[in-house]
Formats: structure tokens, C-alpha cells, sequence
């Protein structure tokens, strides 16, 4: 490996993995922004009621009898106007609240999943400001009129109190008019016991042109991390095809919607249209987006909502790709099949193995060690032909000595001493490449599984998911990067192999910030690779004599 192949490495690992931590231990990355009031109110807003509080009379899912305040079939004139309420829905998955102001989303609070905060409330996916267009909004292409559909208050009717084994659907209707009755919405929902899908239908009387229903800001994010695995932002599927893309202000992406919505590292929300025809996308600010689907208005529009963790198998089970949102192929700035592809089978292997053991760092110890015994062929032909790249390096450095003002004949006589021993110069690098697949598919899954999610391993890491706050694993890591580059077979010079040596004090800093269960993964693998090396060196590789350099062929005549 000559000067340039390996400043070209340590470019390359700066550049990937040390640009946000930089600027973060620079303190130069911006705060996320405070949800209230920063942002200018957009069309379509559901604020909050200046002031008025939910009425006492608020509709719960615990309440024994079913409330069926709906008028219909009244004159507007003769009916009364609804008083402000929250409506609760609760299975045994999520607890959601609606308020009947604009019939929208308030709160979705997942069951099985809990904050990182000291006193560990639900995770709550909907966490957008009073400013902001909340889930569920509507929005036409009259401005007054989206304006009155999202602040008046709706009619509520429903057919239960709680989703669960016995009960295992229920609907819940928001029904709003105007004072002429010209205009009627409907918003009927239908929810599932042990789901996380909800099926919506808005049914509409007096609307023209086209409805967008929004899926508000942020809804979905639970936290907006600086990781560069797993994208955070609007996310959807435009004619079978995802994109994560970010606008700076304002875009429409139009096609056909499989669905779309927001996402984090770990949790999604999603809207399923039917015939949605484009997805609206807005920047409101640093780390704040808003989306929405665009659909022609018809009688009755019909979707679904999806809004829970992003666990493989119920992604899997809806049927659409929504698995697709699990970023399992990143490399290099880029998501890739060929990764992916590999990715999925070793995470339904880690998770087996957590089956048995009940410990996913256990889990990712054991996993390490079968990929590492699986290579071990491979690593042992690397191993091979670094060492016998390094026994001719003083016959290969003769001869660049010799022929340094002639390349090309220098490259024949190099080829020549390569052949001459049986000797590979890329034979060292090549079963590495062939191994690279596999080793960044399980830093991908440990980095982007929800199943890490504060899952503890042993002592002091009680969240494989987040960094070790003592730095333990860190150091450990680095340790033993630092005795597995001293002790591997190198052709390169004394100033060269320092400058690698620089490589694992860096990496040191760098995996830090990273979560305790792919750091776990790195020390093992660190490890099992300096054992591996000791014991081909001491039972299978002796160290051959090293081949004298090449003598000047007048000094021989």
C-alpha cells in the first residue's frame, strides 16, 4: 500500500465519519428549535382555542356509555352547537386523543416504547406546536372554506369504549356543517385491536377540486438525531419508488402515492391513500416539516393511517414496503440493495439468537463470533498473502530502488518477482472486499433495529442503543484496533505505519458518540481478529526466511 492509497483512507474515514462530530463537539451544529411560536401559521391551521380549555364534558375511551352527539337528520337551525372535547381511543399498542375541533390528531401515544427522559413518559408521535397544521387537517382549494372546516367543531359519535381481545374494532365519526348546510364533512375512522393501522374514510358533500389531507409537523419524529444511518424527515413511495428527500422550502412530488408521511431512526407515521395523486412537502423550519397527500375530491375518500415503530415484521405485514423506510442499506452517503440484501438475514439471526439468550448484547457477541468463524478461510488467505507480500519487500523495494527512473520496467520485474514466489499483491486485500458486505449489513443493523432500542446488556449499558456514558466501550474498542494494526503483516514503511497508527485513536474519539451495541460489536470483532492472528501465527504460518534483495547485476559480472 504505497503514500497515497493510504492518505486516500484516512481522507476518506475523516471525511465519512468525522464531519457531524466535529462540528458537534464544536458546538457549530444549530439547536433544534423550539416547537411553539417561530413559525408564521400555514393554510389549513388547527390552533389552539385562544384561550378556551376542553370542556369538563370531554369524551374519554374509559367512559362506560357511548356518547352519540351527532345530529343528523336536524336542520342546522334547530341543532346546538357542540362544546369543545377530547375524544381518547385506546388499544392495547397506542392511546390516541382527538379533538373535535377540526376533527384532528392530537396525541398518539405508544404503549411499548417509552422516552429516554428521566421519568419515562410514552413516546408520543404527535409533537408539532400550537402553530402548526395538526394530523388529519384538511385542506381545499378554498381558503375560507379550508379555514371553517379546521376550526369549527365537529359532531362526534362512537360505537365503544375500549379496543382489546374482545372488542376488536371500533368507529369513531367526526361530522361537521356549516350554518347553510351547504357543506357536510364526515370523518369516520375504524380502528383495530393489536394493529397499528387505522381506516379512514372522509365523506363530503359541497366541496369541489382537489382535498389534501395533511399529516401535520413532525408527526412521526419522536426525536430528530444527527446520526448519518437512517434518515430523518418526510418519507414516501411516488409510483414504487422511495424518496427521503428534504426540500429546502416547499415541493410537490407527484405520481401515484403508495403512502407517505414523516420518520425517524425508529418510528414512522404514514397516511395510505387510495388515489392519491401527489405528496406535499414544506419546510417550516431546522428539524420541523410538514406533509400531507393531495387527492381529487370525490363523495367519499378513503385511507388508511400508520403510525407505530418501525419493527420489521409489522412494517412487513402491511404489505406496501413500508419496510422499505428501514435504512438497512446505507454505505457511503448512499442506500444500497446489495447491503440490504444481506442486512435482512443477519438481523432475523441476531434476533433468533436473542430468543435464547434474553440479552441482545449477548446476542450481538454470539452473532460476531459465527460471522467471524464463517470468514475465517478467507481472513486466513488475507493473513497468507500479506505475509508473503511482506517476505519479497526487500527484494520489491531493491527494485524500485534500482528501476526508479524506468516504471514500465520496473512494473515487469515486479511482476516477474509476484510470479516467481506465487504471490498475489492484491491476494491480501481481495478476501477483505469479499467480507465488506457482510461487516457493514450488521453495523447497519445494529445502528437502525428499534429492537436495540433500550434494550440493556450488563452492568452500567442499560440501552444498547445510545452511547456508553462511561466511554468504557470506546476505549476498549480502540485498544484493541491499536494491538490488531501492531501485530498484522504490513509492507509499509516505518512513516507510513505511524501514520496508521493514528487511525485508532481516532476511531477512538469518533465511536464515542455511538451506540454501546455497535460498539460492542467493533471491540468483539477487534478481539476475535487479534486471537485469530496470534494463533496463525504461533500453529499455522511460521515465519519464513525473508528473500534477499535483489544484487545489481554488474556488481555479479
Amino acid at each position: 500500500m504505497d503514500k497515497r492509497a493510504v492518505a486516500f483512507l484516512v481522507l476518506s474515514l475523516v471525511i465519512i465519519f468525522g464531519y457531524e462530530f466535529v462540528l458537534n463537539e464544536l458546538g457549530l451544529l444549530p439547536p433544534p428549535p423550539e416547537l411553539s411560536d417561530e413559525v408564521e401559521t400555514p393554510t389549513g391551521e388547527t390552533p389552539a382555542s385562544d384561550g378556551e380549555e376542553p370542556d369538563s364534558s370531554t369524551v374519554s375511551s374509559s367512559e362506560p356509555s357511548f356518547p352519540t352527539t351527532v345530529t343528523s337528520g336536524v336542520n342546522s337551525s334547530e341543532r346546538s352547537l357542540p362544546k369543545l372535547a377530547t375524544v381518547e381511543v385506546e388499544t392495547d399498542l397506542y392511546r390516541a386523543r382527538f379533538s373535535n375541533r377540526g376533527a384532528v390528531l392530537t396525541g398518539w401515544e405508544l404503549k411499548g416504547y417509552r422516552m429516554s427522559s428521566p421519568d419515562r413518559p410514552p413516546v408520543d408521535l404527535v409533537r408539532q406546536g400550537g402553530k402548526f397544521a395538526a394530523p388529519l387537517s384538511l385542506e381545499i382549494d378554498d381558503p375560507v372554506l379550508t379555514k371553517a372546516i379546521n376550526q369549527g367543531t365537529y359532531h362526534v359519535e362512537r360505537d365503544f369504549s375500549r379496543i382489546d381481545g374482545t372488542n376488536k374494532t371500533g368507529h369513531l365519526s367526526f361530522v361537521y356543517e356549516d350554518e347553510s348546510g351547504e357543506v357536510r364533512i364526515e370523518k369516520k375512522l375504524t380502528f383495530h385491536a393489536d394493529s397499528y393501522l387505522v381506516d379512514i374514510e372522509i365523506r363530503q358533500s359541497g366541496l369541489s377540486g382537489t382535498m389534501q389531507v395533511g399529516m401535520g409537523t413532525n408527526f412521526g419524529i419522536v426525536e430528530w438525531g444527527d446520526g448519518f444511518i437512517g434518515s430523518i424527515g418526510p418519507v414516501g413511495s411516488v409510483d414504487g419508488k422511495v424518496d427521503v428527500e428534504l426540500p429546502d422550502g416547499e415541493s410537490e412530488r407527484k405520481g401515484s402515492v403508495d403512502w407517505a408521511g414523516s420518520q425517524d431512526k425508529y418510528f414512522l407515521s404514514v397516511l395510505i391513500p387510495k388515489e392519491g395523486n401527489s405528496v406535499w412537502i414544506r419546510k417550516e423550519h431546522e428539524k420541523l416539516v410538514s406533509t400531507g397527500v393531495r387527492m381529487p375530491v370525490a363523495s367519499t375518500v378513503a385511507m388508511q393511517l400508520f403510525a407505530g415503530p418501525k419493527e420489521l415484521d409489522t412494517l412487513e405485514s402491511v404489505g406496501i414496503g413500508l419496510e422499505d423506510s428501514i435504512d438497512f442499506g446505507w454505505f457511503i452517503f448512499g442506500s444500497w440493495s446489495w447491503v440490504k440484501a444481506v442486512a435482512k438475514p443477519i438481523f432475523y439471526v441476531l434476533r433468533w439468537i436473542n430468543d435464547y439468550t434474553g440479552n441482545y448484547g449477548v446476542a450481538i457477541v454470539l452473532l460476531t463470533i459465527v460471522i467471524k468463524v464463517m470468514f475465517i478461510p478467507l481472513q486466513y488467505k488475507s493473513y497468507k498473502s500479506m505475509k508473503d507480500m511482506q517476505v519479497i519487500q526487500p527484494k520489491a523495494a531493491a527494485l524500485q530502488e534500482k528501476f526508479k527512473d524506468d516504471r514500465d520496467r520496473l512494473n515487469r520485474e515486479l511482476i516477474k518477482l509476484y510470479r516467481d514466489h506465487k504471490v498475489n499483491p492484491v491476494g491480501g486485500c481481495l478476501p477483505m472486499l469479499l467480507q465488506m458486505p457482510v461487516f457493514i449489513a450488521l453495523f447497519n443493523v445494529l445502528n437502525v433495529a428499534i429492537d436495540l432500542r433500550q434494550a440493556p446488556f450488563a452492568l452500567w449499558i442499560t440501552d444498547l442503543s445510545i452511547q456508553d456514558p462511561y466511554y468504557v466501550f470506546p476505549l476498549i474498542m480502540g485498544g484493541t484496533m491499536f494491538i490488531q494494526q501492531k501485530i498484522t503483516p504490513t509492507t509499509m514503511d516505518p512513516t507510513q505505519a505511524k501514520m496508521m497508527l493514528m487511525l485508532p485513536v481516532f476511531m477512538t474519539f469518533l465511536f464515542i458518540n455511538f451506540p454501546a451495541g455497535l460498539v460492542l460489536y467493533w471491540g468483539t470483532l477487534n478481539t476475535l481478529n487479534i486471537l485469530q492472528q496470534l494463533a496463525t501465527e504461533k500453529f499455522f504460518s511460521p515465519r519464513p526466511p525473508a528473500v534477499p534483495a535483489v544484487a545489481d547485476e554488474s556488481s555479479k559480472k
